[in-house]
């Protein structure tokens, strides 16, 4: 199957309403002209993604995440070695943070929380969101569910006694204050986010709302996979496998 083709596959699961935006945030980064049987995915485009692809003999990768601009000379070492491994590459960043089965909602379905509500907008894109549980959870069985969740320990930190019944939410690079913000005028118990910072962690208790920070890559990992199963669903034709990724992230929060 085309690489072209499958792409075309998955942008029909999405609500394009801005087509520029969209395709600034995602898009095929190298096509090694080749027929896919095989898909591997995962959150990162990295040169040990790339290596984990080739071991499991994957014709085309699809990630959350193009090759970080801030990791000087990444993308080209990258484009240089799937083209050595004749292996495609597609990714999307903003849109499957924004729709219904992304990172922010794949992630809260997992927690077996309710949204109630979209957040952070930027160009009529949501990268956050409010959810409910019914019934309150103590904080410390909250942390147990998370972290049995993402196969990873968190950080946390208890800024009011309150038992969890409200969440907010950005996967990924929620740690700015003006994130946190949102999360604390929506009045919520616990804000969850998989970066932070100083100021994160000051304004968290300023405002008396309990914090709490996985990581980057694996608050956002459900929703590259829940992408991936969607777009096995639609062609069966093709395999589609798991990308391992190193949980390092974890040892340096």
């Amino acid at each position: 199957m085309d690489v072209s083709h499958i792409v075309e596959k998955i942008n029909g699961l999405f609500n394009i309403t801005n087509k520029e935006i969209y395709a600034s945030e995602s898009g095929i980064i190298y096509d090694a002209i080749k027929k896919v049987k095989k898909i591997g995915y995962c959150v990162n485009l990295t040169l040990e993604t790339i290596e984990e692809a080739r071991k499991h003999g994957v014709d085309m990768m699809v990630t959350h995440h193009d090759a970080w601009d801030e990791i000087y000379g990444l993308r080209e070492a990258c484009i240089e070695k799937l083209a050595d491994y004749g292996i495609s590459h597609y990714y999307n960043h903003l849109p499957l943070d924004d729709c219904n089965f992304g990172t922010n909602d794949s992630l809260l379905m997992n927690l077996d929380l309710e949204i109630v509500k979209r957040t952070h907008e930027w160009e009529g894109f949501h990268f956050g969101r409010i959810a409910e549980y019914d019934e309150e959870i103590e904080m410390n069985d909250f942390i147990i569910k998370l972290e049995n969740l993402l196969e990873e320990p968190v950080k946390f930190w208890r800024f009011n006694d309150k038992k969890i019944k409200r969440v907010g939410l950005v996967c990924g690079n929620g740690g700015s204050t003006t994130c946190l913000k949102e999360a604390v005028e929506n009045n919520c118990d616990v804000y969850i986010t998989g970066e932070c910072n100083l100021y994160t962690i000051q304004y968290a208790q300023f405002k008396g709302i309990n914090l709490i920070v996985g990581s980057h890559t694996f608050t956002e990992f459900f929703g590259i996979q829940s992408l991936a199963l969607k777009l096995n669903e639609h062609m069966k034709e093709l395999e589609v496998v798991k990308l391992n990724e190193e949980h390092y992230e974890a040892n340096i929060k």
